[in-house]
Parts: C-alpha cells; structure tokens; sequence
C-alpha cells in the first residue's frame, strides 16, 4: 500500500508538473535534455524484491515520469532566467533613456564612480518669450570677453594650473575634470594640450549640444529614437542611419528619401566618420540629429542668441576678414565659403576660411545632388550679405562647431 501511495503522489507531481511545463511550452521546444539524474535511494519499506517482483514495470515509469519533472524545472528555470534578463537590459535602456532627458547624454554604465565627485544636476532650458526676436549684436563693438577666475568645480583660484573653454567663460582644473568623470586619465593630457592651443578645447557644458534642447524638443527627438529602435549609447552603421532617415522622411514627409538624398545623408555619415571606421559613435550621432531638432524647431534669431560671447567675436573677426571693401557687405559666396572655418579645429593647416574640406567625402561631380547644388550656388552666390544675416546663417554652423570630436556634426554646404 505504501508502494501505490507513493505512486500516487508522483503521479499526482507530474500533473502539476505538466502545467508548469504547458506554460512554458516554448521554452521547452529548445531546451536541452538534462543528463539522468541519480537514482533517489529507496525508502525502508520498499524492498528490493517488491520493486522488482510487484513494481518492475512501473519503476521505469516513475523514471521517466520523474525526469519530465526535472525537464520542467529546468526549463522553467531558463524561463525565469531569460526572464530576468530582459528585466535586466529593460532597466539598462530606461537608465539610458534618462540619462538623455537629463541631459547628461552618454555616460558608460561601467563608470565607476566610486572615488568621484558627484556631478551637477542639469537643468534643459527653457525657451524665452523674446526668444525668436532679433538680436542687435553691433559690428564695430568689439566683445572682449574675460575667463572666470575661479574653477567651475571646487571654485579655488590656483592661476596657470586652471584650463579654459573655447566657448564659455569657464575654466577648471584637470584634477577636478578627473574627479567628475569628465575626463580619462589617458585623455587628459589631450585636453590640457587642446586648452592651451589657438583652436582651443571645449568644456563638458559647451562639447554635448544636447543640452541646447528644451524638455519638449529633447522629448521629440527620443520617440523619434524609439520608433525607429535606436538603441542608445551604441555605434550606428550608414545601413541603420539610412533606414532612420528614411523613417523620418516617412514621417514627416509620407515619403522615402530620394537618390540624391540619400547621397546626402551617405556624405553626412562620412563626414561622422573621420576616421572610416565605417560607423559613428553614439555621441557623434546624438549631437548631429540635435542639431537638426535646433534647425527644425528654431529661428535663426533664436540660434543666435544661444551664440557666446566668444562665438560672435569669432564671427566678427571672420566677416571683417571677408569684407576687403569695409562696406559692410559680403556675397552669399563668401558666406558659404566661410561656412567650414568654423571647423578649424579638425584641420592640420593652418587656420584661415580657405581651410580644406576634403575629407568629409564631397558628392561626387556627376551626381544629381551635385548638378542641384552647383545651380542653387550660382543663383546664391552674388547676393549681398549684411554683418547680421551673416551671423544668422552662419549661426547653426557655429554651434555645430562646439564638440571636442573630430566628426563634423554639420557638413559645410561644398
């Protein structure tokens, strides 16, 4: 009797077994088949002899009945397991996501910052309400902006021991960049070399134009990432850039890209990698498509007021460089021409607004792309150009400029 009683719980256990195993049925499909487990030792009152005699046959039934509970543990167990996996990467994405909306773009998830500062909040703009108003930013009143005194970090005054940034005011040390993150120690004699040369280095405010996005245009650009399943924080191949474009112009436009185009977007992409890795980095990206959100959702006067006080000295010193006749005019081919001398920095010639181009991948001269352009150059090029559209067409292109990364996050129109 105790011999049918303990078949009867097991029998019993393989029937809640096979609900469990219904459940994940496919899961079962691909799971392999465990090794036999070792035989359980008989308990005291069932014999060798009654197992043999009464129980022969069904013992290879409990057998292969115990082992089909085995097979749904263990492939619930994987179940669980893969489960807990994507509950896993979930949590990755979302902090990826926040950390975007936060604005701090693309901080690793390895980053250990145990022995680190904590860094600032941010804070996203918000736009003003004379935010799309002309801007009077006189030619002749030259704008001699001063660096702080103090680190932005720890606000100490230690003199040449402070590095400053090409684009704000502020001005910090190395050890402080170091401690915040903000800088690797094998990258950090890269920075002290860019500071403290004529084209100069950009502070962890100024480099991500991220930040220049309100809360409502930050949102835009991130369910524009998500429908497309952009996954952030990873490098993008011109494949997947070509069917996010494409999406977009869907989108917007109810239509797909055409040839020229997508030649267009193939030359951007080359112009994101400098050094034909054959994909972009996350950042590059990020900053790329933020300049676009900028171009779509603000007027030229709002882009000039984001322009600093170093930013449109810069520019004055290129449109008088321009000017030969002191008029106060320049030509609409001027202007264009001027367009790459924002990027400076990511030539080895010597700086002037002749500074080559040519390895952004230009389009090349049979191309549908390039016979429109060459026409709407022509008809471009001898317009008179004032001191202040000049600072307004060339504005996104300046902003465009700030990234310490070699990429150009804006290809100067060839």
């Amino acid at each position: 009797m105790g011999v049918l009683m303990s078949r009867k719980q097991q029998v019993e256990k393989v029937q809640k077994c096979s609900v469990v195993v219904s459940a994940f049925k496919e899961g079962l499909k691909d799971c392999p088949s465990p090794t036999d487990p070792p035989e359980e030792p008989v308990e005291a009152e069932d014999t060798p002899a009654e197992t043999e005699g009464a129980e022969g046959p069904p013992k290879e039934e409990e057998k292969g009945e115990t082992q089909k509970e085995d097979d749904g543990k263990a492939c619930a167990s994987t179940s669980q397991h893969a489960s807990a996996q994507q509950r896993e990467d979930c949590r990755i994405n979302q902090e990826a996501w926040s950390r975007l909306r936060d604005g701090k773009g693309v901080e690793p998830e390895d980053l250990d910052r145990a022995n680190q500062l904590t860094p600032p909040a941010f804070v996203r703009p918000k736009r003003d309400i004379n935010d799309d108003q002309p801007l009077d930013i006189e030619l002749g009143q030259r704008e001699q902006p001063v660096n702080d005194e103090m680190c932005e970090i720890c606000e100490v005054w230690t003199a040449d021991d402070l590095f400053p940034c090409r684009i704000c005011t502020r001005v910090f040390h190395d050890g402080c960049l170091r401690e915040m993150g903000y800088v690797g120690t094998d990258t950090v004699q890269e920075m002290r070399d860019a500071a403290r040369s004529a084209t100069g280095w950009s502070c962890y405010y100024c480099d991500n134009v991220n930040l220049l996005l309100t809360e409502e245009e930050m949102y835009s650009l991130m369910e524009t990432f998500k429908q497309c399943k952009i996954i952030p924080e990873s490098c993008l191949v011109a494949d997947e850039i070509l069917q996010y474009k494409h999406f977009v112009s869907k989108r917007l436009f109810d239509k797909d890209l055409s040839d020229e185009q997508e030649e267009e977007v193939l030359a951007q992409f080359s112009a994101l990698d400098p050094e034909k890795k054959g994909q972009i980095e996350w950042s590059d990206f990020l900053y790329h498509e933020s300049l676009g959100v900028l171009s779509k959702f603000r007027t030229e006067n709002s882009l000039v007021r984001l322009l600093t006080a170093k930013e449109r000295e810069r520019a004055r010193s290129v449109f008088l460089g321009l000017d030969q006749d002191k008029d106060g005019l320049i030509t609409g081919g001027d202007v264009r021409r001027a367009q790459p001398s924002w990027f400076q920095k990511h030539s080895k010639e010597s700086q002037s607004c002749n500074v080559s181009i040519s390895h952004v991948g230009p389009i090349s001269e049979n191309s549908p792309a390039s016979s429109s352009s060459e026409k709407s150059r022509e008809k471009d090029d001898n317009r008179q150009v004032t001191w202040q559209q000049f600072v307004k067409e060339s504005a996104l292109f300046i902003l465009a400029a700030r990234p310490n990364s070699p990429a150009l996050h804006l290809r100067p129109l060839l």
